[in-house]
């Protein structure tokens, strides 16, 4: 979803330090006890597969119908059943468990940050900023976000980001950015954002990297074809 793609520029500069990310402090935590950890040579067990048998292999013959299978995970069930037997095996079902995981949706943060948080005051102060927010984008105000407001948007945001990042790099102000002004992200991708190969950055080039979205996929080629 291209929401949740950002560029490799726009990535690398959020937060604005625009320098080498910071390494992050106090990463020697204690070792878990001996008793927390699993035994020697076994990994920690992140589905229980006998559990999921015994609740649902309703005729205890050591396969899953799609019957009983939870309805919500019947959808699922040809990933399931690899040698295509009518049937899920529990060998199936150890190398497929993550088919029952439901599929996340980017809004789902929303869900989360309600049902997990810990602090009431926190998260009603998050969500009014995500809801405040959407508010902005909805400019006819119809109570929908369309499309044409999400671009503007996310148009506007790209160039208040450039704008920043010309703030903090553009020392000597000239409108352009040169390898020597350049930090972090920016200056490790200077020869993919500087297009015409001048030895500077300037605005529009910066632009077109920050809108830049995700390549297209090719159409799959026939065999034998050379296309």
């Amino acid at each position: 979803m291209r929401l949740l793609v950002l560029c490799p520029v726009l990535l690398l500069a959020i937060g604005l330090g625009l320098g080498e990310t910071p390494k992050q402090k106090g990463t020697d935590k204690p070792r878990p006890s001996e008793a927390a950890r699993p035994e020697a040579g076994k990994e920690p067990r992140m589905f229980d597969v006998d559990e999921f048998f015994q609740d649902h292999d309703a005729n205890k013959d050591g396969f899953l119908t799609k019957e009983e299978l939870p309805e919500r995970f019947r959808h699922n069930f040809a990933k399931l059943d690899t040698n295509k037997d009518g049937k899920i095996s529990k060998e199936e079902l150890e190398k497929g468990f993550f088919h029952l995981q439901a599929q996340r949706r980017p809004s789902d943060f929303i869900f989360v940050l309600v049902e997990m948080s810990d602090c009431d005051e926190c998260c009603a102060e998050e969500l009014q900023l995500v809801y405040d927010t959407l508010r902005k984008f909805d400019r006819n105000n119809n109570g929908k976000i369309e499309a044409d407001e999400l671009k503007t948007a996310r148009e506007e945001m790209v160039q208040k980001r450039i704008d920043s990042i010309f703030k903090a790099l553009d020392t000597d102000k000239d409108g352009k950015i040169s390898k020597e002004e350049a930090r972090g992200g920016i200056k490790r991708h200077f020869t993919e954002i500087d297009t015409n190969k001048d030895g500077f950055i300037s605005r529009d080039e910066m632009l077109k990297a920050g809108s830049t979205g995700p390549a297209p996929l090719k159409a799959a080629t026939k065999p034998g074809s050379d296309k």
